[in-house]
């Protein structure tokens, strides 16, 4: 079986992630629409309505705008931005979420492919809270540090061409200051948890990789978890997954944003302390990895009834 697939947005960051991950792949045609037709409204909708799977790497607006073309309901669309992330008949694109989250995908018709914060922080905690390990009204917060290929191609060329006007030569900055990022609606209700976090983002002068973290106060936690019990947790959560891994916490060194830069795997640590009572839960990956490019292929897969981590880099 060949699948049909149109990626709409194709010439971005993320979408050119996406097509490399595709093109090699034989059971995979992908359609494509010159560069002159792009904004021709009736051979944008034709192509959007001939595939079988349309992978939209657009600004918000544009991506509602793509799917509002699509009259049949044969159609499968994967939105890798973040207009359909809490949307009401989208179903969420990490299958690793919760059990049967995975078969939900490979059954939907529309789907939201998480944003790259928002990987790491639910990885970490939607284990701990359906655990009931970490009640769903803790105020929990998220720090770490994103490549700046997550910026799109302004924030790569602010950070690599000097001729630019407004080239930076920081070596890490940090932002959403205002406390009302985007992605917190997207943590919130995919983590099912009363409140967002206290979200502190930043991004490093490094184009691909992510360390983000949650820290946990055990000794204050209804429960008072041991760190052991933490980590078994996250363990059982992803035992069956061929994408996540959970590490064993023997090494307390240093962990490098670039650990998992140019793969499609997400790894956890517990880092704790149990003399103090107080843990730091580590996510690494990469954000054009299963931080956007690499979750869209995953969902293809699913939908598409493929192996799942085919095109992959584990």
């Amino acid at each position: 079986m060949t699948v049909r697939l149109f990626i709409d947005g194709a010439a971005g960051t993320t979408g050119l992630e996406i097509r490399e991950r595709l093109a090699p792949r034989s059971e995979i045609e992908l359609l494509t629409l010159a560069d002159k037709d792009r904004k021709d409204p009736a051979k944008r909708a034709g192509i959007l309505n001939d595939a079988d799977f349309v992978i939209l790497c657009l600004p918000d607006d544009a991506a509602r705008e793509a799917v509002s073309l699509i009259t049949n309901d044969r159609t499968r669309v994967i939105d890798a931005s973040s207009a359909h992330r809490v949307a009401d008949g989208w179903t969420y694109g990490m299958a690793e979420l919760e059990p049967g989250q995975a078969a939900a995908i490979a059954e939907a018709k529309r789907v939201s492919n998480p944003g790259c914060w928002p990987t790491g922080f639910l990885a970490l905690v939607r284990p701990l809270v359906r655990a009931g390990l970490v009640p769903h009204d803790w105020p929990l917060s998220y720090s770490g540090a994103s490549g700046y290929s997550g910026g799109g191609r302004s924030m790569i060329a602010e950070f690599e061409d000097e001729s630019a006007e407004n080239y930076t030569d920081t070596a890490y900055r940090a932002y959403g200051l205002g406390l009302a990022h985007k992605h917190l609606p997207e943590m919130q209700k995919h983590a099912r948890i009363a409140q967002p976090p206290i979200f502190q983002p930043a991004v490093a002068r490094v184009i691909r990789g992510m360390l983000s973290e949650v820290p946990l106060p055990l000794m204050a936690l209804p429960r008072k978890p041991a760190p052991a019990a933490i980590e078994a947790a996250l363990q059982e959560a992803y035992r069956d997954s061929p994408v996540v891994r959970v590490l064993p916490t023997a090494d307390t060194g240093a962990v490098r944003i670039e650990e998992d830069a140019g793969s499609d795997r997400l790894t956890l640590r517990v880092f704790a302390n149990a003399e103090s009572g107080q843990a730091r839960l580590v996510a690494t990956y990469d954000n054009l990895g299963k931080g956007a490019g690499g979750a869209a292929v995953q969902n293809l897969n699913i939908m598409a009834g493929l192996d799942p981590t085919a095109g992959l880099t584990l």
